[in-house]
């Protein structure tokens, strides 16, 4: 059986560039060989897309952005109807590669909010994950919680801060999130994932800081109430069968060694926390955080995967819906593969369901009219 040519597509012009190289790595080093030949296409910084040579990545933990590597050329035209792959050019006129599907393992903005999304629809392109509406909505965290609200699922209170709104006006600023908030609370950049540019503030003194330092990052900045909570996650699969629920994994739950969930306890400290899998968590407990997680990828129409993260109130037990990620870590050690690794699904057999539903996907929608003709 022919194989399948996969375009992995890592780098990217965000804050957690150097996240998706380490989640590349892993999907690169899992992809079936027997089913996939790979293409590896990296976005350095700068925006300039490059083919890497696979045989200089083969079992990295994290991978480089050759600048040297021939540059990748999406052509305007659209996918080749007969054959269902779209073309990558090398250069300006140079080699024409076919790609049956792309897999983006990518975080942050102008990777994972829709825009990469929307590229490779107007290319005809295959991809997995959620499409360009999820992937915009969940990207913006305030605009998840509105959607969340508005299903019913329940949310933390925040504030949503504009840059140039709060320059001016910011002890007012400062009284509002006093008033409807109190401390500690976390301050956050709306648009960016990975805990980059998060901070837990516990008096207002400390307030400006944290701002000043969230609004680096994002135009638009969230502030929340700290609840005394447990970190619930749990990963989310499209179901194979269409218009069939979600299918969820077991819970986990975050136990972090710092203050909160940083950058730092993510990626750079290697005992910065723990991952209980599966979470303790009674049966009952375990079907409400699994309801909040299937409620929340339909509510944001989400396709593939993502990951949902949830509160569980330590005082109330009730389960607070956090925020979903669309393009969660993929390395051999993040929470989404782990989730499904322990519900049965090894991350193998995982990177070949969300390639097979990509291209289910993709096929559905080539079967509706582009055309207007009236009767």
């Amino acid at each position: 059986m022919k194989k399948l040519r996969v375009a992995v597509l890592y780098g990217g012009r965000s804050g957690e560039h150097e996240v998706s190289l380490q989640s590349a790595a892993s999907v690169i080093n899992y992809l079936d060989r027997d089913r996939f030949e790979i293409v590896p296409v990296a976005i350095d910084k700068q925006g300039r897309w490059h083919l890497n040579d696979i045989s200089l990545l083969e079992g990295k933990k994290s991978l480089p952005v050759f600048k040297d590597a021939p540059k990748v050329v999406l052509p305007p035209n659209p996918a080749d109807p007969n054959s269902g792959s779209a073309l990558i050019r090398l250069g300006e006129s140079g080699e024409a590669r076919g790609i049956d599907v792309v897999f983006p393992v990518m975080h942050g903005p102008l990777c994972e909010d829709g825009t990469i999304q929307g590229l490779l629809e107007l290319a005809d392109l295959p991809y997995v994950g959620c499409g360009v509406l999820a992937s915009a909505v969940a990207m913006d965290k305030e605009m998840t919680k509105r959607v969340a609200r508005e299903a019913g699922l329940p949310i933390v209170s925040y504030v949503s801060l504009k840059h140039e709104l709060w320059k001016k006006e910011k002890q007012q600023s400062a009284k509002r999130i006093e008033k409807e908030l109190g401390y500690p609370v976390f301050v956050k950049p709306a648009n960016l994932g990975s805990s980059v540019g998060v901070h837990k503030v516990k008096e207002q003194s400390r307030l400006n800081m944290a701002l000043e330092d969230a609004f680096k990052y994002d135009t638009k900045v969230l502030v929340e109430a700290a609840v005394n909570a447990r970190e619930i996650e749990v990963s989310v699969l499209e179901n194979p069968h269409v218009g069939g629920d979600p299918l969820v994994s077991v819970p986990g739950e975050i136990n972090p060694t710092h203050e909160f969930y940083s950058y730092e306890a993510k990626y750079l400290d290697e005992k910065g926390a723990t991952l209980i899998i599966p979470a303790k968590l009674d049966a009952e407990q375990t079907g409400r955080v699994q309801d909040v997680a299937r409620r929340a990828f339909s509510a944001l129409e989400c396709e593939g995967m993502a990951r949902v993260d949830t509160f569980l109130d330590r005082t109330s037990g009730e389960i607070f819906f956090n925020e979903l990620n669309t393009i969660p870590g993929f390395t051999s050690i993040s929470m989404y593969p782990k989730l499904w690794e322990a519900s049965g699904i090894s991350y193998p057999e995982l990177l070949s369901r969300l390639v097979d539903l990509a291209i289910s996907r993709h096929e559905r929608k080539r079967m509706l009219v582009r055309e207007f003709h009236s009767s």
